[in-house]
Formats: C-alpha cells, structure tokens, sequence
C-alpha cells in the first residue's frame, strides 16, 4: 500500500492496472457482521463491485456492495434448494451443493464473470447468501483464469443476532438465528480451507474481526491485500485513503449485547462460544493452523449431533405444521424417496460433511445399508 502521506510511488503510478492478474475477492460470512464494510473498501481501493448494484436503504446507508446479479442467483439456487439464507439445517449444504454441481449453473456463472473482468482484473463479490455457493464459484473464477480468494468477516454472534432483529424485524427467536449462525460460520470456515496457508506461506483467504476493520481499517485492509495479493489494494493512493476515512464509520458497531443475553439454551450457549473463541485465533497473525482447524471440525460435529437431537425431539412440531399446511390446501413438503441425497455429489464435497450428517441423510432417502441400521 503506497505511503497515504507521500502519495502513491512513481513507479506505482507507471503500472498498468489493466496487466494485474486476474483475481475474485469472496466476502463471506453472515449478514450483519461488517460484509458491506468490506466489500465497500475494497471498492474504495480500486477493486471493481461488478454493476449494477443493490441499491442502499435505511438498513445499510452506506450501500451493501452486492453485485445485483449475484443477489437475484443466489435468491434463484437457494429457492430451488428449499434453503433459507439464515438456514440452521446442517443438511442445506447437501441441498445447496447438488445445485452448484450443475454444469449450466457453472457456466453461468463463468460468463458472468467473465464478462466483468473486462471492466477491471480485480474484482470483489460479496452477498449474504454467498456461502451456500463457494464451491461454484470457485469453479467459476477457476474456468476465467483467475485466482479465487476469501475474506470472511467475524463477528460477535451476539452482536449479528440483535442487529438482524433490529433492523430486519426477525421474529425466529435468538436460539433460531444463533444456531443458523454456527452453520454458516462452520461450514464456510471448511469451504474455504483449501485456501489456508500452509507451511508458512501466505493463503488465499483471510478472517477479520469486524472491530478490527472499524478501529483501524487501514491496517486490516493492508493486512488482506498483502495476504491475498490484491494489486489494486497494494497501490492505492492517498485520496482513496481519504475516502475510506469517509466512508468508515466507527458508530457503526452499534449492538453491544452479549450471549449471555440471548438466555440460549445451555449447550446452544456452550459450543457457540467455543466456536466464537476459535474463529477468533484464525484472525489472529499466524493463527490458521491445522490445530484450529481440527477443533472446529469437531465443534462442526457437535452442532450436528445437537441439531439432529433437537430435531428428532420435536417432530411433533413438523407434524402439526404439515397437518396446517395440507388444511389450508398447500402442498406438504416431497416424499422422502424423492429426495437425493449425499451420494449424488463429488467425493470431496461429501469428505467436507460429518459422517453423522450423511448416514442422516441416507436414513431419509430411505437408502442407509443393513449394516449402518
């Protein structure tokens, strides 16, 4: 990054930017938790938020940095998955997954990209919806030439609960949206780790803390183009810096409850903060190590054995709201032998699941082996 107060180098003002290579920036993580803050830098700094965009409202005034054409796909997969954006069900990434195995989503996909690399090399997508689809788009950027990196944004559960539920009028309750939380968190930590470093060299994906960017967004954005070598970033100049001190609102973190506000149930609480406690090292310098990673493989674990145990405790409840639905002359959900399940997809899509998650999904498509019963 070119010094702020001396204006960018000579020779950084000789370089081309039309000769950077190709590369897709990923911003991931759960709504709420600084994404658009992100994004709204990068594009600050010279990366290109393909257009148009979402527009900004009262919710996010400083605008969302969302590609609308990236909002309208995603709302089009998750549909035809049956799968919310704040989806607690370990099983949505299988659903998810079929999907973005799909040769003409892939190529979709690809065009588009494609066709926005002719506007600028570097280019940052980001939606809330984003994680359920990583693997297409990895695919995607792969197929344009260019490299695919991620930058997940890490915030306080606690803090994205109470800000959905403020600005987005969420009546699931706190348990719902801590434990859709968990989902999205673990689940992209583990589509993105093909991307972590190894043996010291630096990685394509990066996690910041969303206090971190608010306290001192220069340096963090230093520390993301750095890590994940974005031209555009390393050669900014002393007027984008001074737009991202305009743009960067340190009011902006304005939800300061805790878990224990929540009042969540006991191991809900429990392996939330586990997994709050271990994210965090992978912010830290050095800290995306095979022993984080081996630890939140098993918190992943035990948030599927809790979410299978409480689903099995309250099949009452899908009973009678199918019992509803079908008095009200809709439609009740699909057989279960219509369902596909995990052995439709790629070896290393399924490798990424708990067992438990798939030997579930095979008892619903009525296909598990004599032996597993």
């Amino acid at each position: 990054m070119s010094n702020p107060a001396a204006g960018p180098a000579a020779e950084d003002a000789l370089i081309d930017s039309a000769s950077y290579p190709r590369k897709v920036l990923f911003v991931a993580g759960a709504g709420r938790s600084g994404t658009s803050t992100m994004a709204g830098l990068m594009r600050i700094l010279g990366l290109h938020v393909p257009q148009p965009e979402v527009d900004a409202d009262e919710t996010n005034p400083k605008g969302f940095g969302e590609p609308r054409w990236v909002v309208d796909h995603h709302d089009r997969l998750l549909k035809e998955a049956l799968v919310q954006v704040s989806d607690a069900r370990p099983e949505a990434w299988f659903e998810t997954g079929r999907v973005s195995t799909r040769e003409p989503e892939r190529i979709r996909t690809a065009e588009w990209l494609e066709s926005h690399f002719q506007v600028n090399p570097e280019l940052v997508v980001k939606d809330p919806r984003l994680s359920w689809f990583l693997g297409l788009w990895r695919v995607a950027a792969i197929r344009t030439g260019a490299t695919p990196v991620f930058a997940t944004m890490l915030r306080p559960p606690a803090e994205v609960v109470g800000s959905k539920q403020t600005y987005y009028a969420n009546k699931l309750g706190s348990a719902h949206l801590v434990a859709s939380w968990l989902n999205m968190l673990l689940h992209t930590e583990r589509a993105t780790r093909e991307s972590a470093p190894e043996n010291g060299q630096s990685g394509g994906r990066v996690f910041v803390r969303y206090g971190d960017l608010l306290d001192d967004w220069v340096m963090v954005s230093m520390h993301v183009g750095e890590t994940l070598q974005l031209q555009h970033v390393l050669h900014c100049d002393s007027e984008q810096i001074r737009d991202g001190h305009r743009f960067v609102d340190p009011g902006l973190r304005r939800m300061q409850q805790t878990l224990a506000d929540l009042e969540l149930p006991s191991r809900l609480h429990d392996l939330t903060a586990a997994t709050w406690d271990e994210l965090n090292k992978l912010a830290d310098p050095g800290g995306d190590t095979p022993a984080v990673h081996a630890a939140l493989d098993e918190l992943r674990e035990a948030y599927v054995d809790l979410y299978e145990e409480s689903a099995a405790i309250s099949r009452s409840s899908v009973v009678a709201a199918e019992q509803r639905l079908k008095r009200h002359g809709r439609p009740g959900p699909p057989a279960a032998e219509e369902r596909r399940g995990a052995d439709l997809l790629p070896h290393g899509l399924r490798a990424a699941v708990p067992p438990s998650v798939r030997r579930g999904l095979r008892k619903v498509a009525g296909r598990e082996r004599p032996e597993q019963q």
